[in-house]
């Protein structure tokens, strides 16, 4: 799949603030587990100069924990943003077509056949999430029943180049914080759910196991009055003082995804439409579905982060939200997208 270099350089500043962010939270905590690995790492950096050794330590301390949270965040996101529309897994029993075409287009396109899946939605459109080996691709019904074969095919190897250009990855993994930070995850809410009266044992446990590694920091005796007391004030701000922390770290993120998704539409409508061959059914399927009759208006419930990785930026939710919002531009213009698209248009 061609390179675009605008994509490129956007994809990694956009994941270079994501792994900064994470490195400054997996900082703290490696602080706290510091004093008890100790042993363990000046066993395996006790042959090297001190300097090196105190970068090896680090090192040893904060790799295995950033690349765990990553692995998490993006496991939880491509979760949640599929839940969040009530995505169905399609099969060749439930949906023939759509994963015949889709697994037609990834041949053609070089790509692992991702997971198709269906929401029961009269608003039209797609989009991908997760990574190049655990990709799903949405669409909703009004989709498919809005579309012809040809202008179908075009919207599907759209979402495949999302797959194939590893945007859709890093655009996973970066909606995790914002939405956090936003309250789209309701993740203690869902533990809760889940687990029932066991989360209030298991957020027992968790301060008893944070107050043990705090222990190290600490002034008096543990357990005793100045101890506890000195621990209770340092989680409560670390609470409130975290929680600014993550919509300030946030807000350079959301900005940095817009323009990420900004450009990589444009590259994934040149790519599809390059991929079928028929530029005009992009085209078609871009107008067509820009000025359909189950086109929403106004602000919708579906979150940010879905509308962000949508084909176009609406969402599938036909219900109006009254909540203000303020929100970054996520998409080009269907003027910019068919400008896009016309030199192709014109060579065929």
């Amino acid at each position: 799949m061609s390179s675009d270099t605008a994509l490129t350089l956007r994809m990694a500043g956009t994941l270079a603030l994501v792994l900064a962010v994470n490195l400054l939270c997996v900082l703290a905590f490696a602080f706290l587990l510091r004093p008890w690995l100790v042993p363990l790492t000046t066993g395996l950096t006790a042959s090297l100069p001190p300097l090196a050794a105190r970068v090896a330590e680090w090192t040893l301390l904060v790799a295995p924990l950033l690349g765990l949270a990553l692995w998490l965040q993006l496991r939880y996101a491509r979760r949640e943003l599929l839940a969040e529309v009530d995505a169905t897994e399609a099969t060749r029993e439930t949906h023939p077509e759509l994963v015949t075409r889709l697994t037609r287009l990834a041949s053609q396109m070089d790509v692992r056949p991702p997971t198709a899946a269906v929401v029961d939605s009269p608003v039209p459109n797609s989009f991908t999430v997760g990574g190049p080996r655990d990709a799903t691709v949405v669409v909703s019904t009004g989709l498919l029943d809005a579309l012809s074969g040809d202008e179908l095919d075009a919207v599907l190897a759209h979402e495949l180049a999302h797959v194939g250009n590893n945007d859709a990855a890093i655009l996973t993994l970066a909606s995790f914080l914002p939405a956090l930070s936003n309250g789209d995850y309701a993740v203690f809410d869902r533990l809760d759910a889940r687990l029932g009266g066991a989360s209030t044992l298991l957020f027992g446990v968790g301060l008893v196991v944070a107050y043990g590694l705090s222990l190290p920091h600490l002034p008096g005796t543990p357990f005793g009055i100045t101890s506890l007391v000195s621990f209770a004030l340092t989680a409560t701000l670390t609470v409130l003082l975290g929680g600014v922390a993550l919509g300030l770290l946030s807000s350079p993120v959301v900005f940095l995804s817009r323009r990420l998704s900004r450009r990589r539409e444009l590259v994934a409508d040149h790519a599809g439409a390059q991929a079928t061959g028929n530029p005009a059914a992009m085209v078609s399927a871009l107008r067509r579905l820009d000025g359909g009759d189950e086109r929403p208006t106004g602000d919708l419930r579906a979150t940010e982060t879905v509308r962000g990785l949508c084909f176009l930026p609406h969402g599938f939710d036909t219900e109006r939200d009254d909540e203000f919002r303020v929100s970054t531009r996520s998409h080009p213009s269907l003027a910019e997208r068919i400008e896009n698209l016309r030199s192709l248009t014109a060579s065929v």
